[in-house]
């Protein structure tokens, strides 16, 4: 089961951004990916194996990194039954705090967005993060073509994986003509056999193109003026008409054009997931401007109206860096909760550790628990079943969700009665 929410990825992400970052001394950090199907039994064996192999570490303090990073990988394996749907993946090891001897052991698990493929357990001085990077790759299925008035090439992008699916040329005069035509003439024929040649091509790009499921979009490209040409005339299936999702300027049209297309298309793709982004904070906009009643803002509104299960879609910042903070006295039933930016988090902490309790005096205030805004929201919401979209800085749009909405906006299912 693939879960391509932007919620997923986003999650995805920012876990891989921490643990790119984490470097052990020698080879002593853990990477284990579990594939869906695999016996439980059958990897706590291999680690039990990993374990005695280990002993034979020469370094002392490298021997025990390591046997303590496969137990605490063990321990956390057991409360497994059978690996999720999409497989597991643990990191594990001695990760230096300041100089050497400050190493703790850590322990990351991620249960990924798609399906793991290949059962996997390394011992290295980093993580072993590439193939959760590539899950954060687009894997729709995107129709190429390029083209001019000479010839077209057609394609289909899935993932990584490139397919040409045909080549054309087109039988179109050149520019110059014979001796002894006229000139009208000449274009008039030029006109006539340019405008079969794009029939031709809208009919081959319908073939290659119309019975690929969940196709995400076209891409035209080519050098000049006729691609345009093309895709204004309607040549494509009419159920093409919102798919075509730019057009590219490219030196060639044949297999080097489709390259240079597949070269810019993260530019593409990256534009297609801003539009969707766009059309979501545009329609909350729009709730919101016209007051419809049907659009909510700001931690507390949007908070209270997650619990009254009245939200259709939770938009989110992905610059959202706060945390929720739960304080409390542990000498009497004091509690308080703070919202603060998760940077001021340590500041809090020896902040709350110093002060008196407002109700009893006592210096037993903690901080009991925080938790990142994002991951508090994301949990309220899924358990509501509504649907979490994370919105990027990137655009006008998502600087106003951050900037004007504090990050946490809201499209509700209905009205909500304030009574």
């Amino acid at each position: 089961m693939t879960d391509k929410s932007s919620l997923s990825q986003f999650r995805l992400k920012r876990s891989l951004s921490v643990l790119a970052h984490k470097e052990g001394r020698g080879t002593e950090l853990i990477s284990l990916y579990v594939t869906p199907g695999k016996q439980i039994y059958d990897v706590l064996n291999q680690l039990r194996q990993e374990y005695t192999t280990a002993s034979n570490i020469k370094s002392a303090t490298t021997k025990k990194h390591v046997q303590d990073a496969i137990t605490r990988t063990m321990q956390r394996l057991k409360l497994f039954k059978v690996p999720p749907d999409n497989g597991l993946v643990i990191f594990c090891g001695a990760l230096p705090q300041n100089g050497p001897g400050s190493e703790r052991i850590e322990l990351y698990v991620i249960v990924p967005p798609e399906p793991i493929c290949i059962y996997t357990y390394r011992c290295d001085n980093k993580f072993l993060l590439d193939p959760l990077r590539e899950m954060l790759k687009e894997k729709e299925v995107y129709g190429i073509m390029v083209m001019d008035a000479s010839a077209a090439t057609f394609a289909l992008l899935k993932g990584g994986h490139l397919d040409i699916v045909r080549k054309i040329t087109s039988g179109v005069s050149g520019k110059h003509r014979a001796g002894g035509q006229s000139a009208r003439r000449f274009e008039r024929l030029r006109e006539a056999e340019l405008n079969s040649f794009f029939n031709r091509t809208g009919q081959y790009a319908n073939e290659a193109f119309l019975p690929v499921e969940n196709l995400k979009g076209i891409i035209v490209g080519g050098p000049g003026h006729t691609k345009l040409e093309f895709v204004d005339g309607e040549h494509l299936h009419y159920s093409f008409k919102d798919k075509v999702l730019a057009t590219v300027d490219t030196a060639y049209v044949d297999e080097q054009g489709i390259k240079e297309v597949v070269e810019k298309s993260p530019e593409t793709l990256m534009a297609v997931r801003y539009r969707e982004e766009k059309k979501i904070v545009q329609k909350f906009l729009f709730e919101i401007g016209h007051n419809t009643g049907l659009a909510t803002y700001g931690e507390e509104e949007v908070r209270r109206s997650l619990y009254s299960g009245t939200v259709q879609m939770l938009l989110l910042s992905e610059d959202l860096k706060k945390s929720h903070v739960y304080i409390k006295c542990q000498n009497c039933d004091y509690k308080e909760e703070r919202t603060v930016n998760t940077l001021d988090l340590p500041k809090l902490e020896d902040e709350i550790s110093g002060r008196s309790c407002p109700k009893c005096g006592n210096q037993n205030v903690i901080v009991e628990e925080s938790k990142d805004l994002i991951d508090e929201f994301a949990e309220i919401a899924e358990q509501a079943g509504t649907e979490v979209e994370m919105i990027s800085k990137e655009t006008e749009e998502g600087e106003m969700i951050r900037e004007s909405f504090g990050g946490i906006a809201a499209i509700l299912r209905y009205k909500q009665s304030h009574g």
